[in-house]
């Protein structure tokens, strides 16, 4: 039995609300169970210094936790004075929105997506990249709208579920008991067409199987399928 009491191919109820913060061209707050984050994208008509001139655009994102998004007070991190975590997780969101955009056709600007975590309770860098795609949707919808792209430059959803083995299970969508213990972790970035973009998986305290192993991309497939539908559903 998994500590929430969920199924093991059960994930967490997801919500998804829109146009939660007035400046920015995109924005989402995304629940997954106790994990709430705070998306939004910002449109730059600059590029990096090393895309200038180049015709393709760029996509990155940022990634911080809040103070008390944890069961007790973390010291707020400065940009220069990140930890190495926070600098892998938003490099992983922005490689995994990346892949899911034709840099052509958004053209020589950048779009920044700033994921804020407000409250934690496991998969943070998943919630991320789902909610971090919806506020790129919404921001690239706005630049269409204003005429200022002409074809649409996102060519599939991107979505990510965390998945695991717990007590010698494999499990979709761990929460904080179950990563904190789990003996196998790992964090599945999918396209809405199933398509693989990123797997990160570690043996945490035991070693696991390639039968393990299909059955945890068999369970990050269908979790990806839930929050792409609950991504067209934010965004419709």
């Amino acid at each position: 039995m998994r500590p929430s009491g969920r199924k093991l191919e059960e994930m967490r109820p997801v919500t998804i609300e829109t146009g939660v913060a007035r400046h920015a061209e995109g924005s989402c707050l995304i629940r997954c169970g106790d994990t709430h984050v705070l998306c939004t994208a910002s449109v730059d008509e600059r590029v990096p210094p090393f895309l200038r001139n180049s015709g393709l655009g760029w996509v990155t994102a940022e990634y911080g936790m809040l103070p008390r998004a944890t069961h007790t007070r973390m010291r707020r991190e400065a940009k220069n004075g990140q930890s190495g975590r926070t600098q892998e997780i938003q490099r992983l969101i922005g490689r995994s929105l990346r892949a899911g955009i034709d840099r052509v056709a958004l053209g020589e600007r950048q779009i920044v997506v700033d994921c804020d975590v407000i409250q934690a309770d496991g998969g943070t860098r998943c919630a991320s990249i789902t909610g971090g795609w919806v506020a790129l949707r919404l921001a690239v919808n706005k630049l269409m709208k204003a005429g200022e792209i002409i074809s649409d430059p996102i060519v599939d959803h991107v979505a990510a579920v965390s998945c695991g083995v717990y007590a010698g299970q494999p499990v979709v969508d761990l929460d904080y008991p179950e990563d904190s213990e789990a003996g196998v972790d790992g964090n599945f970035v999918l396209t809405g067409a199933g398509r693989l973009i990123e797997v990160q998986m570690s043996a945490e305290g035991a070693t696991f199987a390639r039968g393990e192993l299909d059955q945890l991309l068999d369970l990050a497939g269908a979790g990806v399928a839930r929050l792409v539908e609950a991504q067209r559903e934010a965004v419709a």
